[in-house]
């Protein structure tokens, strides 16, 4: 059983590992080392569309992520700290929920594909859904999730493309219900699955009929997705 979920755009610049990525012998070194000689191509003025912020800081992240393999690393679950990271609040979990997560939880990212929590990476900038990168990953993380049972799903659309469902997929979405029209929880969702990523490993979640256990903030499974009525 694997749970897939976004990586944040929020990241820490920590260095909590004294290794540099390329002593790190990671498992797509060699499709990471194909995206970093695709950016390599890019023109100066492709970079603020690639980025989407300032020349400046566009030139800094670029930089970044084209020295990528001589930076240092911190553990994947410590860079990342969006929303759900944050509900997650990682540091607080005993050691049994943190081996159900590097057991179970798979994060997904435009430049390093698929990732467990400790998987040692380097700060940087690329998301999913620029230079077609869902497409890049789409093969090596379909092969890589074929033979798992069951596969929880709580990614957003763009990352949902980085892989090819079978029918052991279950996708998790979180939504609202306000004056009888449903619609997407938005940011707000963030933290409720970064709550229910928490509940998955402090109860040992293996099962989808014990998800009916979760409830935050007015979220209750109703057999499909996770609802709140808005009244």
């Amino acid at each position: 059983m694997l749970i897939l979920i976004p990586p944040s755009e929020g990241k820490a610049k920590v260095k909590s590992a004294d290794l540099t990525f390329d002593k790190t012998k990671f498992k797509f070194e060699r499709e990471v080392n194909q995206v970093v000689r695709l950016l390599s191509l890019l023109n100066d003025e492709d970079l603020r569309s690639i980025y989407g912020t300032s020349q400046e800081k566009s030139e800094i992240f670029h930089r970044q992520n084209q020295d990528i393999f001589k930076s240092h690393c911190a553990k994947a679950i410590e860079r990342y700290t969006g929303v759900v990271y944050e509900y997650i609040d990682w540091r607080t979990l005993d050691k049994s929920a943190k081996n159900y997560m590097e057991n179970h939880v798979r994060i997904f990212s435009g430049l390093f594909g698929m990732l467990t929590p400790n998987t040692l990476i380097p700060n940087y900038k690329l998301k999913m859904n620029v230079l077609s990168l869902q497409y890049h990953w789409s093969p090596i993380i379909t092969k890589e999730l074929e033979s798992e049972d069951v596969i929880f799903d709580l990614l957003p659309q763009v990352h949902r493309k980085a892989y090819k469902p079978s029918k052991n997929v279950i996708k998790i979405d979180f939504s609202v219900i306000n004056k009888g029209k449903k619609t997407a929880a938005g940011h707000f969702g963030k933290a409720v699955k970064g709550k229910f990523i928490r509940f998955l490993a402090e109860n040992n979640i293996q099962n989808i009929n014990d998800f009916k256990k979760f409830t935050y903030d007015g979220f209750k499974w109703d057999k499909d997705h996770f609802v709140k009525e808005i009244k």
